[in-house]
């Protein structure tokens, strides 16, 4: 997976992962090259569990009460996460970009593009584009990237039952 300039696939991958975590490593490398990431080397349980302390922190930033947390605890991932950007060609991928030391395992891989991505998204998108579904019983988290910087819930699904929802309070009013 190749950062674009907004972080937007791997805020997507992140909150992917965070809203169906991976119950098992297999599953864990699956989801991860479906998302177009390249795994140079086996994934195992430790991956998992890095994975998941990622995701934990992740959700972390999500959840967030306001800017300036929200930016320091992207601050400290960005910071357990730091390596020298570095130029890389593999798997007939083409030059690109690392956030990260050479032959990191998987779970430090997705920290790293976790963090750098969700930087990414937010300081070009605006930091607001990061939360939870509105409807009450979703707790979806979700990547804004509408062109409007407005979205409000994580799926139409959500979006249309929170309508019919508002649709029948206001029938009953009346």
């Amino acid at each position: 997976m190749q950062l674009n300039p907004y972080g937007e696939d791997a805020v997507n991958l992140a909150a992917a992962l965070a809203n169906r975590r991976p119950e098992s490593a297999d599953e864990l490398a699956d989801r991860c090259r479906a998302a177009g990431l390249t795994l140079e080397c086996p994934v195992t349980a430790d991956d998992l569990d890095r994975t998941r302390a990622a995701l934990n922190a992740w959700e972390g930033v999500v959840d967030a009460a306001g800017e300036q947390e929200r930016a320091d605890l992207l601050n400290r991932m960005l910071a357990e996460a730091a390596a020298y950007p570095r130029l890389t060609s593999h798997s007939g991928t083409g030059w690109h970009l690392h956030y990260r030391d050479a032959e990191q395992p998987l779970g430090s891989v997705l920290f790293t593009l976790f963090a750098v991505g969700t930087a990414l998204h937010l300081a070009g998108r605006g930091m607001h584009r990061l939360r939870r579904c509105e409807v009450a019983e979703c707790d979806t988290a979700f990547a804004d990237t509408s062109r409007t910087g407005r979205q409000r819930y994580c799926s139409q699904r959500c979006a249309n039952r929170d309508a019919v929802r508002r649709h029948r309070a206001r029938a009953a009013i009346t």
